[in-house]
């Protein structure tokens, strides 16, 4: 390393520019090991997405802007990463971009000394931004990271020493948030969010070392059922095809090589591993569409290939955007209703209880605090309920709540069936705040179901987990881990305490074919042929059932 990156003293607009871009660099590469620190088995770790996108989304706001003054941008940044803010992780990464602009404010340059004061103010806006903070999260690294600055001033460190020590203190509090939080223990993994701040960080610091930012910290192997499809991935310049190739190994497969030579190829590599196959997939420009191909055949044998031009596939993703559920028009002054729905079949049942606009979102695609934004800022009514129907949508609801001068309202509701439950008790000329409580005590009335597969063996709360295997879950809760969707539905209903109970409505996922749900749901019915129950197409991915149990 040279002398004269240990010695720099300070940064200014344009060179905070370039650490905010390779920060983003970093946790993309690092994205899917950031996905993968689930602590339920179920498909929806997303915490790596969540915040690349929010990073993604305070970069592009800065991207071109040729300011110096790093308060300037750091504002800037701040402002991208609140609009673009994607699931708890994502908001709560946007405030701590907000307190360390809070900070800057309209400085020309940052040394150590101002770094270690940002550093404490994105700790507090943190904080302050979470109703009821959890230490063993991403804040309990924010608050260590702002902690070892702070000690570290004394020793009058430049900013590139300063930085040093702040990467190394959220790689060892990363570390530790399993000692803090349970639950993280005893599945086996640290803080996802915690690890992403840490990922963003060590961008900053690889980068003022001159070092490579795409080759991940660790070749990671995930489930098949774990890899994510491009559903929310921004496509980059030069990403012209999806390539994707099944195959099976000759010789044990040696994943750092294997990593070190996809890079030389493309981009958004990912590997997922089961029953002996390996599946590769990767995104090249239109000369290397066939490189991925020929360097697999060299390695064993391939059983399937897959391929697609990514400017055709987001084509169509716009077109499909553009199948819009048909919702009623709202008269002014009317309360609107803006419910986030992670299915077709489900926007339209919502659509049909009222709701004003439908955002598409739930596992795995979680909304920006923008897409809210706009679903009701246009709207003829000052008077507006946010439905998120989904734990992690929630706080980029209350930031959409908080950036607009309407009269907005958030659900505290979790589910979908909540939501949907919430939306029969809607009056929309009644008193926005009696209406309000009337959907919120409806979501106290009803349980949710959800049935889905898991992503990898672990024993949590007594279930022993194994991968592939069909869980069920009950208000959030692991209940089971069966062989099929029909044990593991009547399971889940065993445990639901159905005797004061009346009605079971199935919303059956994009996964599930119609033979299958015909015959769960057939035997369902015989079991309980006292109970009412409905069928209903919700569209949603990934779970095979959400039930509402009422």
């Amino acid at each position: 390393m040279s002398s004269e990156v240990n010695n720099i003293t300070k940064i200014n607009g344009q060179d905070f520019k370039l650490l905010i871009e390779a920060g983003t660099a970093w946790l993309k590469t690092n994205q899917q090991i950031v996905n993968a620190l689930n602590v339920f088995p179920v498909p929806d770790g997303d915490t790596g997405t969540n915040m690349l996108l929010t990073m993604q989304a305070a970069y592009n706001e800065i991207q071109k802007s040729g300011e110096h003054n790093v308060g300037k941008i750091a504002h800037a940044v701040a402002q991208g990463a609140l609009m673009g803010a994607r699931g708890n992780s994502g908001v709560i990464l946007s405030q701590i971009w907000r307190g360390f602009a809070r900070a800057l404010d309209n400085l020309e340059s940052m040394d150590a000394a101002v770094f270690s004061k940002a550093l404490a103010e994105a700790k507090v806006t943190a904080y302050k931004g979470v109703v009821r903070p959890v230490e063993g999260t991403i804040l309990t690294v924010a608050k260590d990271i702002a902690t070892a600055s702070e000690v570290s001033l004394a020793e009058n460190q430049s900013f590139f020493e300063m930085l040093e020590t702040v990467v190394a203190a959220a790689d060892e509090s990363v570390k530790h948030t399993p000692e803090l939080l349970p639950i993280l223990k005893q599945a086996g993994v640290v803080d996802s969010g915690g690890k992403g701040l840490y990922f963003i960080l060590e961008g900053f610091l690889k980068h003022l070392r001159g070092e490579s930012l795409e080759k991940p910290t660790t070749a990671l192997v995930q489930p098949l059922a774990l890899m994510e499809s491009d559903e929310m991935e921004e496509i980059e310049p030069g990403q012209d095809y999806e390539v994707i190739v099944d195959f099976r190994p000759s010789t044990p497969l040696n994943l750092e090589d294997f990593y070190e030579n996809l890079t030389l190829i493309g981009t958004s590599i990912q590997v997922g591993e089961g029953d002996g196959m390996y599946r590769m997939h990767i995104h090249v420009p239109t000369e290397n569409r066939y490189k991925p191909i020929d360097y697999t055949m060299q390695l064993g044998t391939i059983t399937k290939v897959y391929i697609e031009n990514l400017l055709d596939q987001m084509e169509q993703k716009e077109q499909n955007a553009s199948r819009k559920v048909q919702v009623s028009p709202i008269e002014p002054g009317q309360i609107a209703v803006v419910a986030v729905s992670p299915g077709f079949g489900l926007s339209k049942i919502f659509a049909s209880l009222g709701a004003a606009a439908v955002v598409e979102g739930g596992q795995t695609m979680n909304p920006s605090t923008e897409e809210i934004l706009e679903a009701f800022e246009n709207l003829p009514t000052d008077r507006v309920i946010i439905l998120p129907n989904n734990k992690n949508i929630f706080m980029a609801a209350m930031a959409a709540k908080e950036a607009t001068v309407k009269n907005v309202e958030v659900l505290p509701c979790k589910t979908v069936p909540q939501g949907l439950s919430a939306m029969l008790r809607l009056d929309p000329f009644g008193e926005l705040s009696e209406v309000f409580e009337e959907m919120k005590e409806a979501i106290q009335e009803v349980d949710t179901g959800e049935i889905t597969v898991a992503t990898r063996s672990v024993e949590i709360n007594g279930v022993d987990v194994q991968q592939g295997h069909v869980i069920a879950l009950l208000n959030s809760l692991l209940i089971s881990s069966e062989k099929t969707v029909e044990e593991a539905c009547f399971s889940l209903l065993n445990n639901a305490k159905l005797e004061d109970r009346e009605r079971l409505t199935f919303f059956y996922g994009a996964g599930i074919s119609k033979h299958e749900l015909n015959q769960v749901t057939d035997s369902i019915r015989k079991a309980y042929p006292k109970m009412e129950i409905e069928i209903h197409e919700g569209g949603q991915p990934h779970y095979h059932f959400i039930i509402s149990i009422e």
